[in-house]
């Protein structure tokens, strides 16, 4: 694959898998930690914030890949 369509599939599969998140995790908080602290607020949202870089890592690790040769 060439390297631009690399780039570009990545940095759209990047978007989708944020803004796919974001949905999650706040779905998440708003059904499930309703009535809850503000510690476990404060974890989930930690541990949620910090959660999606794994995969956005290998993502970008894709994208950044060899280039082939001219």
């Amino acid at each position: 694959m060439r390297y631009r369509w690399r780039k570009f599939i990545g940095t759209i599969a990047l978007l989708a898998l944020v803004i796919l998140y974001a949905v999650v995790a706040v779905t998440v908080a708003s059904s499930r930690l309703a009535e809850s602290t503000a510690l476990v607020h404060f974890i989930f949202f930690l541990l949620a914030g910090l959660a999606w870089v794994l995969p956005a890592m290998a993502l970008i690790r894709w994208m950044a890949g060899p280039r082939p040769p001219r």
